[in-house]
């Protein structure tokens, strides 16, 4: 027979958690990215990082991964995001379309970097992550993390060896890149990323300024151009990680925190597999012939590019801020001679 002592007994000592409400499990957090990337591309700029995200948060957090155009139109991504249609994106500001006063300085600004490492240096050592911060947070947008993609060179089916050669070619290129070309005869061209090799083949296209070799060779385009140009308009693209904003400060700070090693990892990834690449198949690639402008004729699309900045500089007081940043930075790697800058 059961005594009320030997049941209160009993009860002392089982585990609390048996006498408590059992709680609900927490459900996982399910997060959709899209990239600006086809398919064979993010296998590179961005699918690695997501894989080892998903790996190491395993029960409690899962990024699912969409290609460029796969949920909405890459120039609908930030207008997606902002409204929490996807949770995060992976692009340059440019081709998104935000309405951020540093919208024209994403992807390539002409000129405002030389190699793939200025990038990161601006935005963490000059202060862009905090201009960058900043304007995104007006628009209800989290910018998680800035780094570095490839140079911006041209892939042609004619062969251009003097800016003459620029002329009337129809050009897929970013917009700010695009807006900068326009005064060198280039007639820029805005199509679906998965659309640009069949344009290419058909006519539609001449070419593309819109990467370095590296990603020519690896998403098909250097199967339908002949031509690649050793000069380029800079020295590398500049792309960030973004994310809703309520979806973000929803995370956990542990979780934070991985997502911003994932992000990490992606940077470090695409400087060394571009790097490597570009020079690789300069060298050993062949199915494009190089050709080059003369330094002395390509100095004038340099000389361009610096008073284009001065024109967007006029444009508002930010758009000022960010380009003396550019101004600084650049005078910096100049003074401090080989190997940042060697003319």
């Amino acid at each position: 027979m059961t005594t009320r002592r030997k049941f209160l007994t009993g009860a002392a000592l089982a585990p609390a958690a048996a006498l408590a409400t059992p709680a609900l499990a927490q459900s996982k957090i399910r997060w959709r990215m899209q990239t600006y990337a086809g398919s064979a591309l993010g296998e590179h700029v961005i699918k690695p990082a997501i894989d080892s995200f998903n790996k190491i948060a395993g029960d409690e957090m899962e990024i699912e991964l969409f290609y460029a155009d796969q949920l909405v139109p890459t120039g609908e991504l930030f207008r997606a995001m902002q409204k929490g249609t996807i949770d995060a994106v992976q692009s340059d500001d440019d081709s998104m379309a935000s309405p951020t006063e540093v919208t024209v300085f994403g992807g390539y600004f002409p000129f405002a970097s030389r190699y793939s490492l200025d990038v990161p240096v601006l935005f963490n050592q000059y202060g862009l992550n905090e201009i960058w911060d900043r304007e995104y947070s007006k628009v209800g947008v989290k910018h998680l993390s800035a780094g570095a993609w490839d140079p911006c060179h041209f892939a042609t089916k004619d062969p251009i060896r003097s800016l003459a050669d620029l002329k009337g070619k129809r050009i897929f290129t970013f917009p700010t890149a695009g807006r900068f070309l326009t005064q060198f005869g280039v007639v820029p061209v805005t199509l679906p990323w998965e659309d640009i090799e069949v344009a290419v083949q058909t006519g539609e296209l001449d070419g593309i300024a819109w990467s370095g070799i590296t990603e020519d060779y690896t998403v098909g385009w250097a199967d339908v151009t002949n031509y690649f140009l050793t000069n380029n308009i800079s020295g590398a693209w500049a792309g960030s990680f973004f994310a809703n904003m309520d979806r973000y400060n929803e995370l956990p700070e542990h979780l934070k925190e991985l997502l911003q090693f994932a992000m990490d990892s992606s940077h470090y990834y695409r400087q060394w597999w571009y790097w490597g690449g570009e020079a690789s198949l300069r060298v050993n690639g062949s199915k494009m012939e190089l050709t080059t402008i003369p330094d002395a004729e390509w100095a004038t699309v340099e000389d361009a590019a610096h008073k284009f900045w001065d024109e967007i500089a006029a444009e508002s007081d930010t758009k000022a801020e960010v380009v003396n940043i550019f101004k600084k930075y650049n005078a910096d790697m100049q003074k401090a001679g080989r190997p940042y800058r060697y003319s």
